[in-house]
């Protein structure tokens, strides 16, 4: 069986890697679209080793079309995922803006692959944020152990996350300063350049980002509703690649040893822990790799069930692009049927 793609935001970062991924993977696909906005028609994306010319996503025609994935912020999801869902072409958004309507189903394909089932009622599907998209694939073979009451996470998140305009600002901050410039921030509201930041997305009213909030409400709807979250995160100059420090308050009694036994067997993860100078993954490693990586797993005394590891993934890929497609291949294996 083959499908018919389209990919929404094909020029951006993660639009390029969802076609890179739906490449690689071998994804069955009958015929392939790159649609942008009409500034970015005429662009040249690679589908493998072939170029494919960017189209207008606001003349499109998805009649025929099976699948839409969808990189393209919240506005565009608001606007257009209805209009291509009523085509017959079911929606995989990127943005945050179907996340938490409960009409949409939010997926990780590795956690609760069964609720997909819900995409019938719009036609759309939610992929999550990129934090959250690697915390929970963590925490949920520790939760079907031990059942989790509690998590504590702090996030070092990489400037792609941002886009193409956090990354430039990063490089043209870098290298201005090795050159005695003064740094100009426009992407982000402190220098980024050696420097963190404990601030991505809006502030709400009760001192949270809406980031952290995302973090909280989406590990719920995607989990368990009674996991209770909190969460700072914080922008770090780094270009790819998401950092978590993650502490887990449980239910019952679960040794550091038998959780990286359980993660060592877990779908979607690579457990790295070794009690010496090196032996744990950082961003640079994980850049162009399809899993999440857990290290430093061990026991936390604060609490009486409690466990604290480090979390690394590629945002782009199992953040972003990737999921999206894994989440698409669910959809195809088990929902669609097409010759």
């Amino acid at each position: 069986m083959a499908y018919k793609i389209a990919v929404v935001g094909a020029t951006g970062s993660v639009g390029r890697e969802m076609l890179n991924i739906l490449h690689d993977r071998q994804f069955p696909i009958k015929e392939v679209a790159a649609l942008a906005s009409s500034r970015s028609v005429g662009t040249r994306v690679l589908f493998g080793e072939d170029e494919i010319v960017c189209q207008n996503l606001e003349t499109f025609n998805f009649k025929g079309w099976d699948i839409c994935l969808m990189s393209a912020g919240s506005g565009p999801a608001k606007d257009y995922a209805p209009k291509i869902a009523a085509q017959g072409c079911v929606v995989i958004d990127n943005s945050s803006y179907w996340r938490m309507d409960r009409d949409v189903p939010l997926i990780v394909p590795e956690v609760n692959a069964a609720a997909i089932a819900g995409y019938t009622k719009k036609n759309i599907i939610a992929n999550p944020n990129c934090s959250t998209a690697q915390m929970v694939v963590a925490l949920k073979p520790l939760h079907d152990a031990a059942i989790i009451k509690r998590v504590v996470v702090s996030t070092y998140q990489s400037v792609s996350g941002a886009g193409k305009d956090g990354m430039d600002e990063l490089f043209e901050q870098s290298r201005g300063i090795f050159v005695g410039d003064a740094p100009t921030s426009k992407k982000f509201p402190k220098q980024i350049a050696f420097n963190v930041i404990p601030h991505i997305d809006t502030f709400m009213d009760d001192g949270y980002t809406k980031e952290e909030w995302k973090m909280a409400v989406e590990t719920q709807k995607i989990l368990d509703p009674d996991i209770q979250v909190t969460a700072t995160c914080v922008r770090v100059p780094v270009f790819v690649g998401h950092s978590e420090a993650i502490n887990i308050e449980f239910e019952k009694p679960l040794s550091a040893a038998k959780a990286q036994s359980i993660l060592r067997e877990a779908p979607g993860i690579m457990l790295y822990d070794k009690r010496e100078a090196g032996g744990y993954i950082t961003p640079v490693e994980c850049v162009g790799e399809y899993a999440t990586y857990i290290s430093r797993v061990r026991h936390d005394p604060t609490v009486e069930y409690g466990l604290a590891l480090w979390c690394v993934s590629d945002n782009l890929r199992k953040g972003a692009a990737l999921n999206a497609v894994q989440i698409a291949e669910l959809l195809g294996s088990k929902y669609l049927k097409k010759g």
